[in-house]
């Protein structure tokens, strides 16, 4: 994606298509007052006959209108201009940029308002805007034998041109919304694979492919044998119950100006969960294909950072394989050693997930973290919480988890911190093993961060439940590339430091 400015008149603008916005009243932004008065009020009499109606993010396509040099006018709703601002502007630029994608147009100018800067900077407004346009553009990756429809033509994104301070900030976030939506697309296309495409095998081979496309990028891959000698008890107890083999991804990004000791990323990576010997009700087992989501969002990560070049050494783990029932498959009441040494009894094999992120947590303390941030599709729980709207951030590290939920905020990829006090912990108790993978379905969210909280002691530590997020199901199925919004957001910010 390209980044242009325009100068000067909405009417001497060049590009393909020049999108303008209208408020709900009827009321014209500056621009589109503009384009109308030059097109002797045509637009004005469309919005009077009622073709238009104005709503938030409605769109309207004109062509070949006179006094105009772009071939193509997009009228869009901004909604009530008393409630105009960040969130309108979204959901405005995203409809905008949809409508524009389906056309062959190949560069658009946006001329709409911008929101106060306080509500959206310089460099928010350029990040905010590339990641839309990926966003809008994105197809989803079928598999279906029907000829493939030719992807969008749309490849120039036009902003109004601003001092050289602002348009500096501009263009760098731009640059980093692009490399953003590439880390949504990476994500998005392999959590959308079935899981007897996107096995754990499959998984490693896309984080060494990864590794190829950029220099500052290494990945070592572990297989059972390995696993085995890491004494991973607790993933080995998932995986036994799989004819397909599992895969312990380390995946690494140094930078020579990196100054601080490494952040690491640890990703949930079950390609498919069946609840296992804990069998799940068939109804929406399909999307248990996206429940290696936390892996997906680390290859995005890491597809981001190459793309940036960040100056920061961050490593990611990513434990991966299925849950599966078999004769070989852990069953409840089951006893494993995970590979801190701690027993755990198994009462739920459905409660898989955290099992595999224990064993890659207590590995994330060999590579002296400054901080640890897991993410996982971890239980049905924080859905019932919190929906599909805030991914549930819990952390032993008050400090790391507002700087998640403040770039949450500023992503508009949201996340809201859960308690995560001692007596969730208590609840784990066992009378046979040091304690239990699950404690009932009070506080499930809140039990599940708990146990995995039990082998991050003396790391400062968050974990992203994204389950309610990452992917949408139903009809809408698919994954939605949250939250990397967030994690650009938060791995820029700790770059700059």
């Amino acid at each position: 994606m390209q980044f242009d400015t325009w100068k000067g008149k909405a009417t001497d603008i060049t590009a393909d298509c020049v999108v303008i916005g209208t408020f709900e009243d009827g009321t014209l932004a500056p621009d589109a007052a503009a384009i109308d008065r030059a097109c002797d009020g045509r637009i004005t009499r469309l919005i009077k006959r009622g073709d238009f109606n104005c709503k938030l993010a409605m769109t309207f396509m004109l062509s070949e209108l006179d006094g105009v040099k772009s071939p193509r006018v997009l009228l869009v709703g901004l909604g009530p201009r008393a409630d105009f601002g960040r969130k309108p502007w979204r959901k405005a630029t995203a409809a905008a940029l949809l409508h524009v994608g389906r056309t062959q147009a190949r560069s658009v100018a946006l001329a709409l308002p911008r929101p106060a800067a306080r509500d959206l900077d310089d460099q928010l407004f350029g990040r905010a805007t590339a990641e839309l346009a990926g966003a809008a553009l994105y197809k989803i990756n079928d598999l279906k034998s029907a000829k493939k429809p030719k992807p969008p033509m749309l490849d120039t994104i036009v902003v109004a041109a601003a001092q050289a301070a602002a348009l500096k900030k501009i263009k760098e976030g731009f640059a980093q919304g692009v490399a953003s939506a590439a880390g949504a697309v990476a994500m998005r296309n392999l959590a959308n694979l079935p899981g007897n495409v996107c096995t754990p095998s499959y998984i490693a081979k896309q984080f060494e492919a990864l590794a190829k496309q950029h220099k500052s990028i290494t990945t070592k891959v572990l297989g059972l044998e390995e696993i085995k000698r890491e004494k991973m008890g607790c993933f080995l107890a998932v995986t036994q119950g799989s004819d397909e083999p599992p895969r312990f991804v380390v995946v690494e990004h140094k930078h020579p100006r990196a100054k601080k000791a490494p952040t690491v990323l640890v990703g949930k990576g079950i390609t498919f969960d069946t609840g296992g010997i804990s069998l799940k009700d068939p109804p929406a087992m399909d999307e248990m294909k996206f429940d290696m989501s936390g892996a997906a969002a680390v290859l995005g990560a890491f597809t981001t950072i190459g793309a940036l070049n960040l100056p920061l050494n961050v490593v990611g783990l990513v434990p991966t394989c299925e849950n599966m029932p078999s004769g070989r498959a852990i069953k409840p009441g089951d006893i494993v050693t995970s590979a801190s040494g701690q027993t755990v009894e198994i009462l739920n094999t459905d409660a898989e997930g955290r099992l595999i992120l224990c064993d890659a947590l207590h590995y994330a303390r060999r590579f002296d973290p400054e901080v640890v941030i897991d993410m996982a599709t971890l239980t049905g729980a924080i859905v019932i919480a919190l929906g599909s709207h805030h991914t549930g951030v819990f952390a032993n590290d008050d400090a790391l988890a507002h700087d998640l939920v403040k770039s949450g905020v500023r992503a508009d990829d949201r996340a809201w911190q859960m308690p995560l006090t001692e007596e969730y912990g208590e609840q784990l108790k066992s009378n046979f093993a040091d304690f239990a993978n699950v404690a009932g379905r009070d506080g499930g969210s809140i039990t599940a961060a708990a146990f995995l909280g039990k082998f991050t002691k003396g790391m400062k530590w968050a974990h992203m439940d994204i389950a309610g997020t990452s992917y949408a199901g139903g009809k809408e199925k698919g994954s939605t590339g949250r939250p990397m919004a967030l994690l650009t957001d938060f791995l820029v910010r700790r770059a700059a430091r």
